[in-house]
């Protein structure tokens, strides 16, 4: 019998419709998972234990009287400690933020779970400020693979991609600016998608302005989709969130892909060094999408690596971040967010514009592409997880994280939606995603390709043997 930390949060829902367990049953189950896997993986900054079972016990009632309060009421559900959470600290991963104060708001996408009855079990790592696309640092450690403790879970929303690896609550709240959400969850084995940017409403703003996405990480598309109905609902403190969504996320989920237009990029036209077993497990993603009736035709984006664009505004970014801190606070930030605060003070206004340019053009060639294609499929990563503790895998003569995540940040600068499917694993056990892009406004299309492959199997992997 699947033991309840292993259910979807759509089983979920249906397991309390029928009264077959309760939400208290669940939310017990996720934080036996979360404490067991802790010492190991060490995906929480903090678990909510008290609040989260008072939580379960008044949605077990609600559910007892046929009057659930939403569409994922008594779920457990975890948040990236980016995201303001109400009544809890909101430390971003830095020793130089103070747990005291009155922390009495919730994020946009935090408060529409709190009305549709989520249960919230816990703060999940993140690196200092979100900076990079691993998840260590000073202020909570070293995050690591539920699949192997030894490797990275990667980052910067690790924490959330571990949580939800471990049966620790099968939603989670991440943020993604250069690949956040999908770097993690592509390392880690689950789905996560970054939507369109301002599909879910953020506050505060970030400081890496409209790089920054707020995203679901879940256990399949299935359950992103049903986090998406909830999470999307328009919230009037951020400026640039979208216009009411049409229709359903959830509806046309199930439609397949026959006749979509699919794009496959195996290495950006020959810019991305893709180890052989990552290849081979997206190219049978692919194969499985035109079996199931898409259009696929081997095609590069018209692109090169915008990658020094992409570290003028993110750098820039982090140097706002810390821009008030002391020097003595200075000294207790992570060495290498330190170091790129540096890189990003050094630039002038124009360089920033000059960045914004290349992020335009960008844009239009990728509007110009999404005119012949629905899809674009690439690798989410072109490696599998390296060593934890460090930024970039040893060896690799990458200076910063985003050598190794090119097919990632791209796509925040496009500001188009981007999802990341397991699709296999390499020698070692560790899992490989196939990331699926949209043009802007998508989301409904990469989450139906998306479910697609989970329902053809192509998306199965097995779960982390935990001790």
């Amino acid at each position: 019998m699947t033991e309840l930390a292993d259910l979807t949060a759509v089983q979920l829902v249906d397991g309390y419709r029928k009264g077959e367990f309760s939400p208290v049953d669940a939310v017990r189950a996720a934080l036996r998972r979360a404490e067991q896997t802790q010492p190991t993986v060490n995906a929480f900054v903090r678990l909510t234990q008290d609040s989260a079972l008072s939580q379960a016990e008044a949605s077990a009632e609600r559910w007892r009287r046929g009057a659930p309060q939403g569409l994922v009421d008594g779920v457990p559900v975890s948040v990236k400690d980016l995201l303001l959470l109400r009544g809890e600290p909101t430390l971003r991963g830095s020793r130089t933020v103070r747990p005291e104060g009155k922390w009495n708001e919730d994020a946009p996408a935090v408060a529409r779970l709190r009305e549709h009855g989520a249960v919230f079990i816990g703060r999940t790592t993140t690196p200092e400020f979100g900076w990079k696309g691993v998840t260590d640092g000073p202020q909570s450690g070293v995050t690591r693979n539920p699949h192997d403790p030894s490797r990275t879970s990667g980052g910067s929303s690790g924490g959330s991609a571990a949580a939800v690896a471990v049966g620790a609550g099968p939603l989670s709240l991440g943020t993604d600016g250069g690949g956040s959400v999908r770097i993690p969850a592509s390392f880690c084995g689950i789905f996560a998608l970054k939507p369109t940017y301002g599909r879910v409403p953020l506050y505060p703003a970030s400081p890496f302005g409209t790089l920054a996405h707020v995203g679901p990480m879940t256990r399949d598309a299935a359950d992103a989709a049903l986090m998406m109905e909830v999470i999307t609902g328009p919230d009037d403190r951020d400026w640039s969130q979208l216009g009411p969504v049409a229709g359903s996320f959830r509806t046309g989920l199930d439609g397949g892909v026959r006749g979509l237009r699919v794009a496959y990029s195996p290495s950006l036209g020959g810019q991305v060094a893709v180890r052989p077993a990552v290849a081979a497990a997206v190219r049978g993603a692919v194969e499985s999408l035109a079996a199931q009736g898409a259009y696929v035709e081997e095609a590069d984006p018209d692109f090169s690596d915008p990658v020094e664009a992409f570290h003028t505004l993110w750098f820039s970014g982090a140097a706002r971040v810390v821009q008030h801190l002391s020097p003595a606070q200075r000294e207790l930030l992570d060495p290498g967010l330190r170091e790129v605060c540096g890189q990003g003070a050094r630039y002038s206004a124009l360089d920033y514009l000059a960045a914004v340019d290349i992020r335009m053009d960008l844009g239009r060639r990728m509007g110009r592409f999404h005119s012949a294609y629905d899809l674009l499929v690439t690798p989410t990563l072109p490696i599998t997880a390296f060593e934890a503790g460090v930024e970039v895998p040893k060896g690799s003569g990458h200076r910063r994280w985003t050598g190794w995540t090119p097919f990632t940040y791209p796509f925040n600068l496009t500001q188009q939606p981007a999802a990341t499917v397991p699709c296999g694993v390499d020698g070692g056990g560790l899992p490989i995603g196939v990331q699926i892009v949209g043009a802007r406004h998508a989301d409904t299309v990469v989450l139906r390709a998306a479910h697609a492959l989970y329902e053809s199997g192509s998306a199965t992997i097995a779960p982390p043997a935990l001790g």
